[in-house]
């Protein structure tokens, strides 16, 4: 465990120097680094989205979490890296903070070639005292390495009602060892059910699909096909924010540990602790709150040894419930 300390301690070091070392860390730091998008317009003439937030995921073994309080835990291992970096992490009244309930299922075909072209598709609805509230949320994405591949995937529905997009950059651990980082970006758009208007109501028709989400008609293969349950699997995901995180320079960000787990075993899946800002224009961020903040996000998978999981994401987790797993991009 020293050992581990020491070398988490190595990589901040050199994160935290002038550029020129920063070079020579285990992986490059990602700071001021996220590729700069080339000019580019959608088919109706619109300039394609540009990255607006900056997102850091660890994927978590479930074992750990049994209550609520253990969601709180996670913010022990948080205190070691926090004081080094100089971040400041406060609890708040965060304990009084209601846990969050939501229902989340994914729908793909049977040869997965949504995920297998880096489409996720979902519903999830909110939960309120043991009811679900509001109209189910329907959350498309496309995940992918390369930012302007994932920047020139029109993700925007073809619908009457409100929708909203966020373009994110995800931070995750290396997939097969701790002390880097691999960079995600997730084009997503998300929108109420209601707002698919009358007669496109069936999500798991191929046909009308389509219809709602242009950009999956090359995925199309028959005129008549549909869309299933993946892993035949609901997922209960409870989420707990467990405190705020302050790198500087403007730069907060509410911290919270969820766990995801099938509906009606209650069997744990896989669990998340993330954090994530929002930003307009990327030129503005505060650059030694960046390399704060990824120090921070280094030293924090030595310190969370113990839960870690690496090579996972939570949507890789369902999909790999019943066995073969698919191709992704993740």
């Amino acid at each position: 465990m020293t050992q581990l300390k020491e070398v988490a301690r190595t990589r901040a070091q050199q994160i935290i120097t002038p550029l020129p070392q920063a070079r020579e860390a285990v992986t490059p730091s990602w700071v001021g680094r996220v590729p700069q998008l080339k000019p580019g317009v959608y088919a109706d003439g619109m300039p394609i989205h540009h990255v607006e937030y900056l997102c850091c995921k660890l994927i978590l073994r479930p074992n750990k979490f049994h209550s609520r309080e253990s969601l709180f835990d996670f913010g022990k291992v948080m205190h070691g890296p926090a004081k080094e970096h100089g971040v400041h992490f406060a609890r708040h009244d965060f304990d009084s903070e209601p846990i969050k309930i939501r229902e989340v299922l994914f729908i793909d075909t049977d040869d997965f070639r949504l995920y297998n072209n880096a489409f996720i598709l979902r519903r999830r609805i909110p939960y309120k005292d043991g009811f679900p509230i509001g109209d189910p949320e329907i959350v498309f994405k496309f995940r992918h390495p390369d930012i302007q591949v994932a920047a020139e995937t029109d993700v925007r529905p073809h619908i009457l009602g409100e929708h909203r997009v966020k373009f994110k950059c995800q931070a995750l651990p290396l997939k097969e060892r701790l002390g880097g980082i691999r960079l995600l970006f997730s084009h997503n758009v998300q929108f109420p059910r209601a707002a698919i208007g009358m007669g496109h109501e069936n999500v798991r028709d191929m046909n009308a699909l389509v219809e709602i989400l242009p950009t999956l008609a090359r995925l199309k293969k028959e005129s008549k096909e549909e869309l299933k349950l993946v892993s035949n699997t609901i997922i209960e995901e409870v989420l707990q924010d467990i405190g705020t995180l302050d790198f500087g320079q403007g730069i907060t960000s509410k911290a919270n540990v969820a766990i995801w787990r099938t509906r009606g075993e209650h069997r744990p899946l896989i669990g998340e602790f993330a954090f994530q800002f929002r930003f307009q224009d990327r030129a503005q961020l505060g650059q030694e709150a960046l390399r704060r903040a990824e120090a921070f996000f280094i030293s924090l998978q030595y310190s969370a040894e113990e839960y870690i999981a690496l090579n996972a994401t939570k949507t890789a987790t369902v999909y790999r419930l019943l066995g073969n797993p698919p191709k992704s991009h993740e």
